[in-house]
């Protein structure tokens, strides 16, 4: 089964497509992708196979959300925490992906045709090497695509993620790259695996359960968020409109809170800009108000620095990740 589905809308499907369409739109909706084991259960089959019929679903989703001009997608494919069940369904899961991953290199016309790019986001030395080469080669050959995003979380759980963006921080700051000042809620947004996308509008989450069971916990605060019953391998293009429906029902609210969110957020950085001014107006020997001309200028002179320093330790840190893939892909020219 393709990742990216051939094939457009019913007339029906279309129909309907349009008058959702006129309404206010997610530019990035994710999904756990949740009841691949029951639907196995119930169909009496093995559990690898409702795994499988859980990807045939996604790349059908896929195909619904490019007819809808939903150009971000993210998936919960892979937890931590389904490590520990039992061996068997884990190498299942992993020869799974194994299989996937190299159909999607061999994909790579398709993907370029509709520009998508690939992210893969998690612990991903948690792997094995092999699964890692795949995963390299795959993010290496779609990165400059910019048409359309699938990020797939793999080896992935929202507490981990938001431990390693505290690492990282803490890394730029042994290397000299930020002071301890600089470290905010707004770096740390640039730190996790998901940087380079914008919070999803949406999460869909199936299967009845109604727990975000650890998927971007920190990039979800003011997303819509919508539990469906149906069984992922399920999933219908009426399910999916069903929770944009919801999204669109619920737009201005969680506009209104989104707003608000980053405007206090900016406020708190100025609050902090102004306290670092006023102690280092102190330190010269001014009163606390300051000599006005003196205190722009040394706010400007506090803001500029910060943003050098911030930007340094930004470019030094996808640098880094950026080394990860492309020794990746090395080691797998090697071997061959």
């Amino acid at each position: 089964m393709s990742w990216i589905r051939e094939g457009e809308l019913t007339i029906i499907e279309r129909f309907c497509a349009n008058i959702i369409k006129a309404g206010p739109m997610p530019k990035h909706v994710a999904f756990i992708m949740d009841g691949n084991r029951r639907y196995a259960q119930k169909c009496h089959v093995e559990r690898q196979q409702g795994h499988s019929q859980g990807f045939d679903k996604l790349a059908q989703t896929l195909r619904w959300c490019l007819n809808l001009g939903i150009r971000e997608v993210t998936v919960y494919a892979f937890s931590i925490e389904n490590f520990k069940r039992s061996k068997e369904e884990v190498d299942g899961l992993m020869d799974l992906a194994r299989q996937k991953f190299s159909r999607l290199l061999e994909e790579r016309e398709n993907l370029k045709k509709h520009g998508v790019c690939i992210r893969v986001l998690g612990d991903l030395p948690l792997l094995p090497l092999d699964i890692q080469e795949l995963i390299a080669q795959a993010v290496m050959a779609t990165r400059n695509y910019n048409k359309c995003f699938l990020n797939v979380c793999f080896a992935y759980t929202s507490r981990h993620e938001i431990s390693n963006a505290v690492r990282e921080m803490a890394w730029g700051v042994e290397q000299g790259l930020l002071e301890p000042s600089d470290v905010s809620e707004s770096l740390l947004d640039k730190c996790l695996y998901t940087s380079n996308s914008p919070d999803p509008d949406l999460l869909i989450r199936t299967s009845g359960e109604v727990r975000l069971s650890d998927f971007l916990l920190w990039q979800t605060s003011h997303s819509c968020l919508v539990f469906q019953s149906v069984l992922w391998p399920e999933y219908s293009f009426w399910n999916l409109c069903e929770a944009i429906l919801r999204f669109q029902l619920n737009y201005n609210a969680l506009q209104k809170a989104r707003d608000s969110y980053m405007e206090e957020r900016k406020q708190q950085q100025m609050e902090r800009d102004q306290a670092y001014v006023t102690k280092k107006l102190q330190q010269e020997g001014f009163a606390s108000h300051g000599d006005s001309q003196r205190r722009r200028t040394l706010l400007q002179k506090c803001t500029a620095m910060r943003e050098e320093r911030i930007q340094g330790f930004l470019q030094a840190l996808e640098h880094k990740r950026a080394d990860f893939f492309e020794r990746l892909c090395e080691n797998e020219k090697m071997q061959t």
